[in-house]
C-alpha cells in the first residue's frame, strides 16, 4: 500500500471573526458609496442623509455630508448667500475639512441656478483646475454674481451708517457681521474693522471698548456685550427704585397740599 501524502501548505480555515470582519468592511464600503450618490442629488434645502459621529482624522466628504450642509440655489438674495457662507464654514470646522477640499465639497451643495453657473465657470478650465481655487476666491466669485452692484451699494451705505439702536446690541452685532462679509472692500484689515464696529456703539460704552485695545473682533464684541449688560442691569435697578419711590412721593405731595390748605384756612379764620 503506497504511503499517504502529507501536505506542507494547507490553506488555513477562515475563522468566524475573520468572516464577520469581511462582512463589516463590505457594508461600510457600500454605505459610503450610497452616501456619495445621495449627496450629489439636487436638494434645494439641505442634506437629509444620516448623521454620524465625527472623528479627529482629516475630514473626508462623508464626514462633510454627515454634518448636513445647507444648499444654495442663488434665488434668495444676499442674506441667503451670507447664511450659506456661515453655515458652510461651520461644517468645514466640524468635519475637519482641509483647505484643499473646501471648494470641492462646497460646490457640491450648489443647486439650480448656482449649479449652472458653476458648470459654466468650470467648463473652460476643467473641473480639476476649478477645484484648486481657494474658498476665499469662491466666496468672492459668488458675491460678485449674486450680489448686484446696486444692492452692494445699498449695503455699503447701511454699513457706513450702522449704529446701535437703543440698547439692542445683539441686532447691531449680527447685522454688522453680515455686512462686513458682503462688503469686504469697505474695510482693508481687522484693525480698521474694529474701528468701524466701535464707532457704531453708544457713547456710554464706546470709550471703554476703545480703551480696552482689543486685539480681535471677538474680544471687542465680548467687551461691548459685557458693558451693555451692565448698563441694562443698572437701568433696570434704577427704574425699579423709581417705581418704589412713587407712592412716597405721592404721599408727600398730598401732605404738602394738606399743609397749605390748613395754613390758608387758619389765616382766613384769624382775619
Amino acid at each position: 500500500m503506497p504511503p499517504k501524502r502529507t501536505s506542507t501548505s494547507e490553506t488555513p480555515a477562515l475563522t468566524l471573526a475573520a468572516i464577520q470582519q469581511l462582512i463589516t468592511n463590505g457594508i461600510a464600503a457600500a454605505l459610503e458609496t450610497q452616501t456619495a450618490i445621495m449627496a450629489s442629488a439636487s436638494n434645494p434645502n439641505r442634506n437629509t442623509g444620516p448623521t454620524g459621529t465625527l472623528v479627529t482624522k482629516t475630514g473626508n466628504y462623508k464626514e462633510f455630508v454627515n454634518c448636513q450642509p445647507f444648499y444654495f440655489n442663488g434665488t434668495e438674495g444676499a442674506v441667503s448667500l451670507i447664511r450659506w457662507f456661515e453655515q458652510t464654514e461651520s461644517v468645514f470646522s466640524h468635519s475637519n475639512c482641509v483647505e484643499e477640499n473646501k471648494v470641492t465639497f462646497a460646490t457640491r451643495t450648489l443647486t439650480d441656478d448656482t449649479l449652472s453657473w458653476w458648470n459654466a465657470y468650470t467648463q473652460p478650465i476643467r473641473i480639476d483646475q476649478a477645484n484648486k481655487i481657494t474658498w476665499t476666491e469662491l466666496k468672492r466669485l459668488l458675491t460678485n454674481k449674486y450680489c448686484p452692484r446696486t444692492e452692494v451699494k445699498k449695503m455699503e451705505d447701511e454699513f457706513y451708517n450702522l449704529v446701535v439702536k437703543g440698547n439692542d446690541l445683539k441686532t447691531y452685532i449680527r447685522r454688522f457681521q453680515e455686512l462686513a462679509v458682503l462688503c469686504p472692500n469697505m474695510v482693508p484689515n481687522t484693525e480698521k474693522l474694529m474701528e468701524v464696529f466701535i464707532s457704531g456703539l453708544p457713547r456710554s460704552i464706546e470709550g471703554n471698548v476703545t480703551a480696552s485695545k482689543s486685539q480681535t473682533m471677538e474680544e471687542a464684541i465680548n467687551i461691548a456685550q459685557r458693558l451693555m449688560d451692565q448698563i441694562i442691569k443698572r437701568d433696570s435697578v434704577q427704574e425699579t427704585n423709581n417705581h418704589k419711590r412713587k407712592p412716597q412721593d405721592k404721599r408727600n405731595i398730598i401732605n404738602n397740599n394738606n399743609y397749605h390748605n390748613n395754613y390758608n384756612n387758619n389765616n382766613h379764620y384769624h382775619q
